[in-house]
């Protein structure tokens, strides 16, 4: 698979780190331990046996299953879910969506709300958002991919990088093993767009495609000559400047990827799509993206019929 290829959300399971999901969930179930414990054991019953619902209160694309899962097996809780990753939620204050029932003692349940709500509320943010731009290229029958950037959320990258699996779009590179991508301080350390293409290709071989940013079309040519497989043309204004540019790639080098970076959002892209660009990157898949509204609500035991 190209680094730059989107997966089915299913597939993309396999790309999970176990270990590293599971010292996430370690570490960020250690925040609530203190406090939880103290407040549970002087106010709630801890052995009692509840059943809480998920709930959708808005408008949305689901993601996250996968993780809120663990973080009940985590504290030893059991999850019937009603609902899958990528499906729509037409929920709202008025009608919550039951996504899932949650059974387990009460203290459990209470332990891993927080995290589970963060983490739902947040990936299905950005699948929504993912799913929102996705259809915008589907739309206008642009045979591109939109794929997002590095710009993460530390310690919550393999979310977001799953969430826009789940919203339909590509990951750009998982990691930064995938793919060597050489910018502008790369460039300058080494004298040459020229230089750093050679080193790169003398460390990776020919297992691993190399990226340059590239400012201007020269140095996309230069870049492409050397032996790059994927030129990004980083802060092109739409229209002329960078269909142009594209263009020019594609006749001289027709095997390379164009991709177009920088500033792109929403309600820009549609001015992004031609036939000679291979690939849109937006940061702002992955930054200022609103959240979904998720409660988890314990139900009251019912009256006992006599």
């Amino acid at each position: 698979l190209s680094p730059l290829s989107p997966l089915s959300p299913l597939s993309s399971l396999s790309l999970l780190s176990l270990s590293s999901l599971s010292i996430y969930l370690s570490l960020s179930l250690s925040i609530y331990l203190s406090l939880s414990n103290t407040l549970t054991r002087k106010h709630i019953n801890t052995d009692s046996v509840k059943e809480a619902h998920l709930l959708g209160k808005s408008q949305g694309v689901l993601c996250g299953r996968p993780y809120v899962q663990a973080v009940f097996d985590e504290v030893g809780c059991s999850v019937e879910w009603f609902k899958k990753d990528g499906d729509f939620i037409d929920g709202s204050d008025k009608n919550r969506i039951v996504v899932a029932k949650v059974r387990g003692p009460i203290r459990k349940l209470l332990l891993g709300e927080r995290l589970a709500l963060n983490i739902m509320t947040r990936a299905s943010g950005i699948s929504t958002v993912a799913r929102k731009v996705q259809d915008l290229a589907d739309t206008a029958k642009w045979k591109g991919l939109v794929a997002g950037t590095r710009k993460l959320t530390p310690g919550f990258r393999q979310v977001e990088k799953y969430a826009l699996l789940v919203g339909g779009v590509a990951t750009h590179r998982m990691d930064l093993s995938s793919m060597v991508m050489l910018k502008d301080n790369h460039i300058w350390s080494t004298g040459s767009i020229t230089n750093s293409v050679n080193a790169a290709k003398k460390v990776v071989g020919f297992s691993t495609k190399i990226e340059v940013e590239c400012q201007t079309l020269e140095d996309a040519m230069e870049a492409s000559k050397a032996g790059a497989h994927i030129v990004m043309l980083d802060n092109f204004k739409p229209g002329p400047e960078l269909f142009t540019a594209a263009a020019k790639i594609k006749k001289a080098f027709p095997h390379v990827i164009i991709e177009a970076s920088g500033g792109i959002r929403m309600h820009t892209i549609s001015a992004y799509f031609n036939e000679n660009i291979d690939v849109l990157s937006m940061g702002a898949l992955t930054q200022g993206y609103p959240s979904l509204d998720f409660s988890l609500k314990v139900q009251k035991d019912r009256k006992k019929e006599e």
